[in-house]
C-alpha cells in the first residue's frame, strides 16, 4: 500500500500508486473464487500490472542507507580496478581520461532518464524490461529481460574470474578451483537470504570500496607531489614519457585513432548495467519515490569523483607501457593502482588493495546475481517466462529465479582449464555489447515514458523526480552515441594479429 510520504508527494494518483504497489486485491467480480484463476493469468499477460496472489511477491526491505550506499558503490568491482589498467595500456592516459569523461556523461544521461520512469512507477520486482514492456512493447519487454538475465548472468562469473587473477598475485598453492568454490557459495548463499540482508551486506561491501577508492585518491595525490618513500615527484611525467596517448594496430595518427576508438569501447565495462541496478533496487526499496531520487542525484558524485578521479590518479601512478599492465604481470599486477604503488616502493600496501578489490569483486558478483535473479522473476511476472519463476520463500526471496540464475556461476571454472586472462577478456566482450544494447533500450523506454506524460497531461513538475538539465535531449543524445559504439565493438579483430575464432565470437555474437 502506498505511504503517507508517497501520497504527498507532487504526482501522486490512486491508479498509479496501485501499480506501483502491485498489493491490492480487486474487489470486481471477475476474480471470484470460481473465475479467479484464469482471470489473474490472463491479466498479468495482458497489462504486466496485476499480480498472481496465490504466490508471494518481493518484500521491500532496503532502507534509505541501503539505498544510497549502493547507488555510490554497488558495481565498482574489478572492472575498474583491474580492467582500466588495460585500457590504460592500451589508449595512454589521455584517451582513457577523456573516454571515462565521456562515458560518464553518457551514463548519466541514461541514469537521469530511467529514474524519472522507475521513481514514478517503482514497482515491486521491477526491472527495465518491465518498463520497456508497459511503455514501449510486448516484444521489447521480453528481449530487455531476456538480454538482462543472460548478461548480468554472466557478470558473476566474470567477477568470480577477475577475483582469482587476484588471488594469483599471491602465488598460493592452492589450486583456483578452491577459490572459485569458495567465492560462488559465498555469492549465492548471500542471495538466498532475504533483501534486507542482501541490502546490509552491500552497504558494508560498498562503504569498503568508497573508503578504499578515496584512500587510493588520497595517496595518489600524495605521490603526484613526491610524498612517497623516495621522495620522488611524479606530477605528469607519464603523460610525457611514454606519451599522453598510444597507438593501436597502426602507426601514426591512424595508430591514434584507432586507439581512441579502442579505449571508449573498453572504458565501458566498468560502467556495464551499473544504472538498471538502481531500477532493480526501487522494486524492494522503502519508500521508492521518496528515496530513488536522492540515490540517481547522489549517482553524479560516484561518476566524477570514483570513475574519472579513478583514471586521472592511475594516469598519474603507472605509465601505460609498463608490463605489468597486461599480460606481462600477473593477477592484481593488472591494476594500475597495484603497479603504481610497488613502483613508488610502497610495502605491504599492494597485498591491502588485492584484499580490497577481491571484496569488490564479491560485492559486485553478489549485486549482479540479484540483477540477474530480480530480471528473471520480473519476466515471470509479465507473462514473459514460465510461471515457475514467480514462486518467492516469505521473506521475498525469488528462490527459483536466484537457484537458475546461480547456473551461471559454472562458468567460472574456465578459469581452470585456460589462461585467467584470456577468460577475462572473453566476458569483458561479450557483455560489452550488451550493456551499450541495454542502454539504448532505456533511453527508448524514458522517450516513451515522457511521450506517454505528454499524452496525460502529467508535467514533469508531478513526477517525483525530473532533471530538466539532461532529459528529454540526454536520451536521444545516448542513443546515437550507444549505437556507434555497438557497431565499433570487437573491431580490432578483424586484424589479422589479432584474428581468433574465440574473439571473434564473443566480440561479434551480441551484435
Amino acid at each position: 500500500m502506498a505511504t503517507n510520504d508517497e501520497k504527498s508527494l507532487p504526482g501522486y494518483s490512486k491508479s498509479a500508486v496501485a501499480a506501483a504497489d502491485m498489493e491490492k486485491t480487486s474487489s470486481n467480480d471477475a476474480f471470484d473464487t470460481g473465475r479467479r484463476k484464469s482471470s489473474v493469468v490472463n491479466a498479468e499477460i495482458l497489462t504486466g500490472e496485476i499480480y498472481d496472489h496465490r504466490y508471494e511477491s518481493t518484500k521491500r526491505g532496503l532502507k534509505s542507507r541501503h539505498a544510497q550506499m549502493i547507488a555510490l558503490g554497488g558495481t565498482i568491482g574489478t572492472g575498474l580496478f583491474v580492467g582500466s589498467g588495460q585500457t590504460l595500456a592500451r589508449g595512454g592516459p589521455a584517451f582513457i581520461l577523456g573516454s571515462y569523461i565521456l562515458m560518464s556523461f553518457l551514463v548519466w544521461c541514461i541514469v537521469s532518464g530511467i529514474t524519472e520512469v522507475a521513481a514514478w512507477l517503482p514497482t515491486k520486482g521491477c526491472s527495465m524490461n518491465m518498463f520497456g514492456f508497459r511503455y514501449v512493447s510486448r516484444s521489447l519487454g521480453f528481449a530487455m529481460g531476456w538480454l538482462y538475465w543472460y548478461s548480468l548472468g554472466i557478470l558473476v562469473p566474470y567477477e568470480i574470474t577477475a577475483a582469482g587473477l587476484v588471488i594469483e598475485y599471491w602465488n598460493t598453492p592452492v589450486n583456483i578451483a578452491v577459490w572459485i568454490s569458495i567465492m560462488m557459495v559465498v555469492i549465492v548463499a548471500l542471495n538466498a537470504l532475504p533483501v534486507r540482508f542482501y541490502g546490509e551486506t552491500e552497504f558494508w561491501f560498498a562503504s569498503l570500496k568508497v573508503f578504499m577508492m578515496i584512500g587510493l585518491l588520497l595517496m595518489s595525490f600524495i605521490l603526484f607531489w613526491g610524498g612517497g618513500p623516495s621522495r620522488d615527484r611524479l606530477g605528469f611525467r607519464f603523460w610525457e614519457r611514454p606519451g599522453a596517448a598510444n597507438t593501436y594496430l597502426e602507426e601514426g595518427n591512424t595508430g591514434r585513432f584507432l586507439a581512441l576508438l579502442s579505449t571508449l569501447v573498453l572504458s565501458a565495462f566498468p560502467f556495464t548495467f551499473a544504472p538498471e541496478l538502481l531500477v532493480a533496487t526501487g522494486g524492494e526499496m522503502v519508500s521508492p519515490r521518496r528515496n530513488l531520487p536522492t540515490a540517481a542525484r547522489r549517482y553524479f558524485y560516484r561518476l566524477v569523483i570514483f570513475y574519472v578521479g579513478c583514471v586521472l590518479a592511475i594516469g598519474i601512478l603507472a605509465p601505460s607501457n609498463d608490463p605489468a599492465l597486461t599480460d606481462g604481470g600477473a593477477g592484481a599486477g593488472s591494476s594500475a593502482f597495484v603497479v603504481g604503488i610497488k613502483n613508488a616502493g610502497i610495502h605491504g600496501l599492494d597485498s591491502v588493495i588485492n584484499a580490497g578489490i577481491i571484496i569488490s569483486a564479491w560485492s559486485s558478483g553478489n549485486s549482479f546475481l540479484y540483477l540477474s535473479s530480480r530480471s528473471l522473476y520480473s519476466l515471470a511476472c509479465s507473462g514473459n517466462a514460465p510461471r515457475f519463476f514467480k514462486a518467492c520463500t516469505k521473506g521475498g526471496v525469488p528462490y527459483r529465479a536466484v537457484a537458475c540464475s546461480s547456473l551461471f556461476c559454472l562458468l567460472a571454472y574456465l578459469n581452470v582449464a585456460s589462461s585467467g586472462s584470456v577468460v577475462f577478456n572473453w566476458f569483458v566482450n561479450l557483455t560489452n555489447t550488451s550493456g551499450f544494447i541495454s542502454w539504448i533500450c532505456c533511453a527508448i523506454v524514458s522517450l516513451r515514458f515522457f511521450k506517454a506524460c505528454q499524452v496525460q497531461g502529467i508535467t514533469t513538475d508531478q513526477l517525483p523526480y525530473h532533471n530538466k538539465w539532461f532529459q528529454p535531449w540526454g536520451s536521444y543524445v545516448a542513443i546515437v552515441a550507444f549505437v556507434f559504439l555497438t557497431l565499433i565493438n570487437g573491431f580490432n579483430v578483424f586484424w589479422p594479429q589479432n584474428w581468433s575464432v574465440s574473439s571473434y565470437m564473443s566480440a561479434r555474437a551480441r551484435t
